[in-house]
């Protein structure tokens, strides 16, 4: 049947939501509250054996609420937890991984790189908790032991660089370690690579705190088998959307396209392009059905194509031959009028998008 894993991490919960009014951090903090009860629902859903998450859970120290909503969500997951903090929840004194007492069926990985046997899975899981805000490469020369059918390892580590204080994991070390699937957490975007016989990923975050955490996040549904596999399960959490609009046609027509109907909690922030004049009050009350709106006006004014044509100079000749073609050629009016307006989007250096 193999073994079926929900990897998840990275879920900063009580991050501070700055930058945002305080009815947007209302609404971000309690969606943020949700992801516990989200995942433990899915992995319930899923009928996991392990939940597996790889650091970070916290943004700092988390508030008490946090953390009974925490313990009551993990014990009802109806899986095996294991945990392994990161930077912004280390293991350092008084940490809630090393004060509170968590589910029976949760483990902390609160020190140095070590081994969990399951023998009614035939597993091991190997982890490691960050003792400080940095880490150690904990998988150099690492290689997984034991005869269990399952090896599988779960670490807050940075697989983009080498030199990255926070555990560098590297394309050898996964090659060597043994292990059939090694669970990353701290890099917010979702990604993954096979190296050998490992399957290396990291889910990204389950929910975007800002402007550079965009679009859909969620988990990972992974299978192990002889070798392992995944698939990536998006969650209903609020999404950040950064969009641009061309209103050369008319702002109100370009933002009706890209963004959603009424009601939407979803973050949008939109850059208003092109040449034209954006009235940014107006049209925020004119879209106040999406609450969560931000215009940004990057527009030019609008272009004034014959502006000097016939003037006494090598541009104003240019247009007015333009000009006199398009009259003399009907047919031929809407090339050379595309024509002139390059043409004038270049002199002025404006982007030309053809």
């Amino acid at each position: 049947m193999g073994l079926k894993i929900l990897h998840s991490a990275d879920w900063h919960l009580d991050s501070p939501f700055a930058g945002f009014d305080d009815s947007q951090r209302a609404l971000l903090k309690q969606e943020q509250q949700s992801i516990p009860g989200k995942i433990s629902q899915l992995c319930r859903r899923e009928k996991c054996d392990l939940m597996l998450l790889a650091g970070d859970i916290f943004d700092g120290e988390p508030a008490r609420e946090t953390v009974e909503a925490l313990k009551k969500a993990l014990s009802e997951c109806g899986a095996r937890v294991f945990i392994t903090p990161g930077n912004h929840d280390f293991c350092s004194p008084g940490s809630v991984w090393l004060e509170e007492s968590w589910p029976e069926n949760v483990y902390v990985f609160t020190g140095g790189l070590e081994a969990v046997t399951i023998p009614d899975l035939n597993c091991r899981v190997y982890g490691a908790g960050y003792q400080s805000m940095d880490s150690a490469p904990l998988l150099e020369n690492f290689r997984a032991e034991g005869s269990e059918k399952y090896c599988i390892a779960v670490l807050h580590g940075d697989p983009t660089r080498k030199d990255s204080p926070y555990c560098p994991i590297t394309a050898q070390q996964v090659r060597d370690s043994g292990l059939q699937y090694l669970a990353l957490g701290h890099i917010h975007k979702a990604g993954a690579f096979h190296a050998g016989g490992t399957l290396c990923a990291w889910p990204g975050c389950p929910m975007g705190r800002g402007w550079d955490e965009t679009g859909e996040k969620g988990v990972c549904i992974v299978t192990v088998e002889d070798s392992a596999s995944l698939r990536a399960v998006a969650l209903d959490t609020i999404r950040f959307h950064e969009l641009k609009a061309d209103i050369s046609s008319g702002a109100e027509a370009a933002l009706e396209k890209i963004l959603p109907p009424a009601g939407s909690r979803d973050f949008f922030r939109v850059t208003l392009t092109g040449s034209g004049e954006a009235d940014i009050a107006k049209l925020t009350r004119r879209f106040s059905a999406v609450p969560n709106l931000t215009l940004r006006d990057e527009t030019l004014p609008p272009l004034d194509i014959w502006g000097d044509t016939g003037a006494d100079t090598l541009e104003g000749v240019y247009f007015r031959l333009l000009r006199e073609a398009m009259e003399a050629d009907p047919d031929s009016r809407e090339e050379i009028q595309l024509a002139a307006e390059i043409s004038r989007k270049l002199l002025e250096g404006r982007e030309v998008t053809l």
